[in-house]
């Protein structure tokens, strides 16, 4: 199975469109206000000999932070145009950057075997999927971790849609950084709460702790505040087999 070629063009669009200026994208926030505070929620549960895998790293701003916490830092993007800009921000070449579809059950088997047991790291990727792939983007966080790795999951509520609407509906619209997400096709916020969990626990992970936050964004409101989308963390393991070999 792979992702439709509508849903990667537009990935692919949207990266080739997009700048090398940090921040840029709207998602493309300083790792202080998003991996750092991730980590700290994973790191009690996490052996940090092991890699991280950063799924849809983007232009890898995450994944770099992550490379100072981890053994190995390995940021994977359905997007070449994506990878391309994480390898030239990786100006000190702390990580590692290689494109993947993770609909692609061989393709991320393959890594998974060829870098071990390993952490994941998913900010936002499921509520973006295409409907039809959640379940396969959920079970390749599963295979990555193998038995001994544990991942970091957030996804944005649907209470998103409300504040991307609210700042959508500004005088002059939406802003110019939402506006070229919504021009690409990409649209944020369009799984919920109980599909995150579904798809999670379908896939064979256990859930080892969770609350609620908020994922910071680039874009501002019309009163200076900073938005923010209210979204779900997970800490997931596998689930333990019946022998008590895994979790």
């Amino acid at each position: 199975m792979d992702v439709s070629q509508h849903y990667r063009e537009a990935w692919e669009g949207f990266w080739s469109a997009t700048s090398d200026t940090p921040g840029e994208a709207i998602w493309d926030s300083d790792p202080s206000l998003t991996s750092v505070p991730d980590t700290e929620l994973l790191l009690p549960h996490a052996d940090t000999s092991l890699p991280v895998v950063d799924l849809g790293c983007g232009n890898g701003t995450q994944t770099r932070y992550l490379a100072t916490r981890f053994a190995r830092a390995i940021g994977v993007d359905l997007s070449y145009a994506a990878i391309e800009h994480a390898r030239r921000a990786d100006i000190g070449g702390v990580a590692e950057f290689a494109r993947l579809d993770l609909v692609d059950a061989e393709a991320v088997a393959a890594l998974r075997e060829r870098i071990g047991d390993t952490n994941v790291y998913m900010r936002a990727v499921i509520h973006q999927s295409e409907p039809e792939a959640r379940a396969a983007v959920a079970a390749a966080v599963a295979t990555l971790l193998g038995e001994r790795g544990r991942a970091f999951v957030t996804e944005p509520t649907p209470a998103s849609k409300e504040v991307l609407q609210q700042v959508a509906q500004g005088p002059d619209g939406p802003p110019e950084k939402l506006r070229r997400v919504l021009a690409h096709g990409l649209k944020p916020a369009s799984a919920t709460e109980e599909e995150v969990r579904r798809l999670l626990r379908d896939a064979g992970l256990t859930t080892l702790d969770e609350g609620a936050t908020a994922l910071a964004q680039t874009e501002y409101l019309p009163d200076g505040g900073r938005v923010a989308l209210p979204a779900r963390w997970f800490v997931l393991g596998p689930r333990p087999t019946a022998a008590g070999g895994a979790g």
